[in-house]
């Protein structure tokens, strides 16, 4: 697929250093002093709730500029059903093109094809100032709540987009943040090593 200067296509094993790379430098202290997202990223292309046909690169003259992934996950229904979803990310572009359209039209693509894969709806947890822009909407809308959170507390965070309209009908129930997103931090330190030397700060706004 090219569009305007560049290209969407699958991850290759080749790129996974460059893309691990490029996750780092788009949350380094975004969320926290430092980031998680890019050894997240290394072990979940392990885990077998991975998605490899959704696991897309954004690439414009020969550099990787963004990147999405996808993870298998479901709802416990309070009907007692099991409702296959998926989940996203970490989704990340490079920090000097951030805010000039390249995630919404990564994010778009992403979504296209795993609709048209048949997956019926992704939730995951995001900013709705960006993600509406996509077509997300708070998760809460469709009678779902994110586990482990008390009743009342803040769920501004959780997210859902349909992707075969009506998908989520009629159900109500809990959605199960898959297992692989939660490192150890000594693990990420370790992992961490093995890139160049950055400064970790504490800055405003960061959650952890």
């Amino acid at each position: 697929m090219k569009m305007k200067n560049y290209i969407i296509r699958l991850e290759k094993n080749e790129d996974h250093r460059e893309v691990e790379n490029l996750v780092r430098e788009s949350f380094w202290n975004v969320y926290r002093p430092g980031c998680s997202e890019h050894y997240v990223i290394h072990v979940l292309r392990d885990d077998p709730a991975f998605v490899r046909e959704l696991d897309f690169v954004m690439e414009q003259d020969g550099r990787l500029i963004g990147q999405n992934m996808f993870m298998k996950t479901i709802i416990q229904a309070d009907d007692g059903r099991i409702i296959p979803v998926l989940t996203m990310g970490p989704i990340g572009i490079t920090p000097e093109l951030k805010r000039k359209g390249y995630g919404k039209a990564l994010l778009d693509y992403s979504l296209e094809k795993a609709a048209e894969l048949g997956y019926g709806a992704v939730l995951f947890e995001g900013n709705i100032g960006f993600y509406g822009k996509c077509g997300f909407t708070y998760a809460r809308e469709f009678g779902i709540r994110y586990h482990d959170l008390p009743e009342g507390a803040d769920d501004s965070f959780f997210l859902c987009r349909e992707l075969i309209p009506g998908y989520l009908d009629g159900i109500t129930g809990i959605y199960q943040t898959p297992q692989g997103y939660y490192v150890d931090d000594s693990d990420v330190e370790e992992f961490d090593k093995t890139f160049p030397p950055k400064q970790k700060r504490k800055l405003p706004g960061q959650i952890f």
